[in-house]
């Protein structure tokens, strides 16, 4: 067995120059100095374009060969190899292609012709310099220009990838014709056995390269970092075989690789700022060159229709991702050569990706015409118009549609890409449905609907609203969507993802948050993890001890608390000391805070009390602006956030300049709820969290810590009020592949309408006299409206007849069964005519039902905080761990009871229990898990749903609480030892536990 590099070197060559490779041994010799080999361009461009050529020599009688590469050279100067590849380039009049690509059509005979004369050349040991004897290992050719270059290391011989990476950062020279920015190689390639690097510029000891790997377990799929075994070769050969084929390296010059030019502001040394560009070369990563094409497969293989979850995690690059799908999806032909889709709908809330898209785009093809971007400039009106003329790539918000959503001409034919970008809920409201609306092909399911009324379509009445909602519903032929998430729910799942044989429902295509952090695309901002616990005692300064809405008075206390000044001014004295004592020495001085808050009082009275103690202390490293929107009144005075923010000179920032001012001339940021999603700061470091954080908001909150950038090498977050045990329930869910188990029962829909029913409130007479008056044809008359309100007049009388109780109970329910019909009605198309009148008769009825008179619990006044303490509860890694995130299947939840009173003093203690701080945290993890251990015991659930609460909490539960106690302490003798050696404990977690399962399995 041969194991030499050389051997290793031709396997690579002999895949090349293979019928399925496309490549042609190349035999031309390389003129360092120009940068070509010459012979092969200049005959390429004689054989293709004789008539340009021959008008050139006229022009240039002496060394027409010469004058050309300086001409090109020139061009590739002025505007960079991507564009002169793509676009071709002028000189004195004349146009000359340096390639050909491709057609998208196969209408175009010529254009494949052209593309056939491409001479595209693989070339080992390419000689690059004419002052040094160092050569690279293999180089890859258009038509003499060298375009991707490879180190090639073998493990067998003592080499990696990590040796090529130092070959290209110190032995070979950036000032090489052949190594500057953007004139010659596009990509420098390190390949070893079971690892591919990449960078797309040089730059010394600073050059950058990323991972080009597929994943631990292949492309797509839910892995880690790395290449899976490779049973027909090398586990690097997806390179060689399928990434550089021959077409397929066309494909990526011709729609891939994208120059993107940013400004930034750069301090000069005389401390003046100018602005300069910084130009950056995106070769794709590897995981989205897979999911475009996968896309694109998919499509090109079963048309339009079909829906694909695509969860990419937070650093994944998927602005691009959606930049290449929107741009490939729009140019899209079929067999018989027509586009696949009439417009691709990019539906976004983020204004920085259209300008990304429309500078991506227009970086490809001039001839596809501008993206248009229906912003807040711009009309619903505008949205229908560019609907109505093909435009072929639409960036617009979800809440354009409801406006225009009957106004969008109904072609047939017509098919629409909605790429969803930030794929959630939001998807299954009415704003969804509008979409819906607008661009669904009805056809089909209006045969369906005939069939079912068993009449012939043309028997249908066009005016008839009920059937025109009614098959909008469910999914359609002419619709394709492209969801784009990090974090999928469930309904997420349900909507986008793909169905498996066993009913489970999956994303298209992964990049996971492991893969991500194992590549060190983003950071873990679990790593450095730090809990403080808060003990409070509250006492009563006043006599009385009224009854009180438990919930809603709690809800107060602990308000009262988290607003006290002394809570207040002992937190902000940590932020302060953490941002002095950790943030401003991170990424090289610049590292940045952000602090979330609970409320938008609370962040004004944290900017206030965090710049008294600034002042009081002296210190003048500590720059702090405040985001938070509208006004706030906290005693006589009423802020806002451009009234707070103030620059050094006294002028005031407005709002949209608090981004840009954070991130040039300020270090911390205190925010309520506005930038804890969507905010890209690479320089934030260290997050203050004072508020209550679950499931995908904890994620995409923490998350806004994971970007990169140089100098950064980790992050750090200080929670004040979530535990280890809430952020690794959060973050657990989406670290791998997130998946449902399996459909939503859409039945359970209909015991709610039962038990809506079962209060007496309406019949089906009533919702008949709605319906008959909603859906009628023809047009709305000045006494439509009225007579509808009249209809529901009387059934709002008999709600208000009803105890508080029923009432609540009432209002939960018809809730319940309007959200619940919204989602259904996205899934599937159910022809259920008698329950889409009772959705929107509910729908309607609900506006009119009065809000219940909540008494305002004032506590003014008669409250006084005790004692108080911050003790430190968790410091270090909260660990993730690597199995899948799975969904139950959807479930309706019932109606929770109304709030109950409770005596004042009741309500204290039990707070104050909770707060007091006795437990340690391994007491609360130990909680955690024998609630999770009893709470899965069906003979205890089926024995609470039968006795009543004391012969339960004496008789039943005691053995029931030892024999999980026993099988812990099986499990893990460390924590469950202090149970067994401290009765009173035991007791009083039994006791504790007792009264919760209780409550919580009859409830189920």
């Amino acid at each position: 067995m041969e194991t030499t590099e050389k051997r290793f070197e031709s396997d690579i060559e002999a895949a090349f120059l293979s019928p399925s490779g496309g490549y042609t041994k190349g035999t031309d010799t390389y003129d360092p100095e120009l940068g070509l080999y010459v012979n092969t361009l200049i005959g390429f461009i004689q054989a293709t374009q004789p008539k340009e050529w021959a008008r050139f020599e006229r022009q240039n009688e002496v060394n027409p060969v010469r004058k050309f590469c300086l001409a090109f050279n020139a061009a590739c100067d002025a505007d960079g190899l991507v564009s002169v590849l793509r676009h071709g380039f002028k000189h004195k009049g004349i146009t000359f292609r340096v390639c050909y690509f491709k057609p998208e059509s196969g209408l175009n005979d010529t254009a494949a012709q052209r593309y056939a004369q491409n001479v595209i050349c693989c070339y080992r040991q390419w000689y690059y310099s004419a002052d040094t004897k160092k050569s690279v290992d293999m180089v890859l050719t258009v038509n003499g220009i060298p375009v991707f270059a490879f180190e090639l290391k073998n493990q067998y011989t003592g080499q990696n990838v990590e040796n090529a990476k130092r070959q290209w950062m110190y032995d070979r020279d950036p000032r090489e014709v052949c190594f500057q920015f953007n004139k010659r190689i596009l990509g420098y390639f390190c390949v070893d056995h079971l690892e591919a690097w990449m960078a797309t510029k040089l730059a010394g000891k600073d050059t950058y390269f990323l991972p080009f790997n597929q994943g631990s377990n292949g492309a797509g799929q839910d892995g880690g970092k790395g290449n899976p075994p490779n049973p027909d070769g090398y586990p690097t050969a997806y390179l060689w075989e399928q990434v550089f084929q021959k077409d397929s390296m066309m494909d990526i010059l011709q729609k891939f690789i994208h120059l993107q030019v940013k400004e930034e502001k750069k301090r000069m040394p005389d401390g003046a700022e100018k602005l300069v560009k910084k130009k950056t070369l995106i070769f794709p990563r590897y995981h989205q060159l897979d999911v475009v094409r996968k896309l694109l497969a998919d499509v090109s293989a079963n048309g339009a229709g079909r829906n694909y979850l695509i969860q990419h995690s937070a650093g994944s690059g998927k602005s691009n991702s959606i930049a290449w799908t929107a741009y490939r999806l729009a140019s899209l032909h079929n067999r018989e050569d027509k586009p696949v889709f009439s417009s691709v709908i990019v539906v976004t809330d983020r204004t920085v990706l259209d300008a990304q898209l429309q500078e991506t785009i227009s970086g490809f093809d001039h001839t596809l015409g501008a993206v248009e971007t229906i912003g807040e400039d711009k009309t619903s009106k505008d949205l229908r118009d560019a609907l109505n003329a093909g435009v072929r790539i639409i960036v617009t918000t979800l809440q354009k549609f409801p406006v225009i959503f009957r106004e969008v001409d109904k072609a047939a034919g017509r098919c629409f890409a909605i790429i969803v970008d930030e794929a959630h809920s939001s998807q299954t409201g009415s704003a969804a449905l509008k979409l819906k609306t607008a661009l669904a092909d009805t056809e089909e399911a209006l045969r369906e609907y005939a069939e079912l009324e068993g009449k012939a379509e043309e028997e249908l009445d066009p005016d008839d609203k009920l059937m025109q909602e009614i098959i909008v519903q469910g999914k359609h032929k002419n619709l394709s969507f492209f969801a784009f998430t990090a974090t999928p729910k469930d309904k997420t799942l349900e909507l986008f993802g793909t169905e498996y044989e066993d009913g489970s429902f999956h994303p298209f295509h992964i990049y996971s948050m492991r893969q991500a952090i194992e590549e060190n695309f983003i950071l873990n901002v679990l790593q450095n993890y730090m809990t403080y616990e808060t003990c409070f005692k509250i006492a009563k300064t006043t006599a009385d001890n009224p009854d009180l809405p438990a919930s809603r008075a709690a809800k107060v206390i602990r308000r009262y608390q988290e607003l006290h000044p002394y809570n207040i001014s002992q937190k902000s004295q940590i932020i302060v000391e953490t941002f002095r004592e950790t943030t401003r020495h991170k990424i090289g001085g610049r590292g940045k805070m952000m602090v979330i808050t609970s409320s938008r009082l609370a962040a004004v009275r944290y900017y206030h009390e965090v710049k008294r103690y600034i002042q009081e202390q002296g210190y003048d490293d500590v720059e702090i602006l405040i985001a938070f929107s509208g006004a706030v009144r906290d005693g006589d005075e009423e802020y806002t956030e451009p009234k707070l923010n103030v620059r050094k000179d006294g002028s005031h920032i407005a709002e949209t300049q608090t981004k840009v001012e954070f991130h040039e001339n300020f270090n911390v940021l205190i925010v309520a709820e506005k930038y804890q999603t969507g905010f890209d700061e690479p320089l934030l470091h260290t997050m203050i969290v004072d508020k209550k954080l679950k499931s995908v908001k904890a994620v995409q909150t923490l998350s806004r810590l994971n970007r990169t950038c140089p100098g950064k090498n980790d992050t750090f977050v200080l929670d004040f009020v979530n535990t280890q045990e809430d952020i690794l329930e959060a973050f657990q869910p989406f670290y791998q592949e997130t998946m449902l188990q399996q459909e939503v029962n859409t039945d359970l829909i209909y015991q709610t309408q039962r038990e809506l029913r079962g209060y007496g409130i309406y019949s089906d007479v009533d919702i008949e006299a709605f319906a008959k008056e909603y859906f009628k044809t023809g047009r709305q008359d000045a006494r439509s409206m009225g007579r509808m309100t009249s209809i529901l007049k009387p059934v709002a009388d008999r709600y208000n007849q009803k105890t508080t109780d029923e009432r609540y109970q009432f209002r939960r329910q018809i809730r319940s069964l309007i959200k619940w019909y919204s989602y259904i009605s996205q899934v599937i198309r159910m022809f259920d005519k008698d329950l889409h009148k009772e959705f929107v008769f509910c729908s309607y009825l609900l506006g009119l039902l009065p809000a219940e008179a909540v008494d305002m619990v004032d506590l003014e006044g008669k409250l006084k905080l005790e004692y108080y303490k911050l003790q430190k509860t968790f410091d270090g890694q909260i660990e993730l761990q690597e199995i899948k995130g799975v969904y139950e299947p959807a479930k309706q939840k019932g109606a929770a009871g109304h709030d109950p009173k409770e005596p004042l003093d009741e309500i204290i203690e039990k707070i104050n229990e909770k707060y007091k701080g006795a437990f340690t945290e391994g007491d609360r993890v130990l909680l955690n898990a024998l609630h999770t251990r009893l709470m899965a015991n069906k003979k205890l659930a089926s024995m609470a749903k039968t006795s009543d609460p004391q012969i339960f909490a004496e008789s039943i539960f005691p053995k029931a609480f030892g024999d999980a106690a026993q099988d812990s302490y099986m499990e893990s003798q460390d924590t469950y030892t202090t149970l067994f050696e401290d009765q009173h404990k035991y007791n009083a977690i039994m006791s504790a536990l007792a009264e919760v399962i209780y409550r919580e399995l009859r409830n189920q």
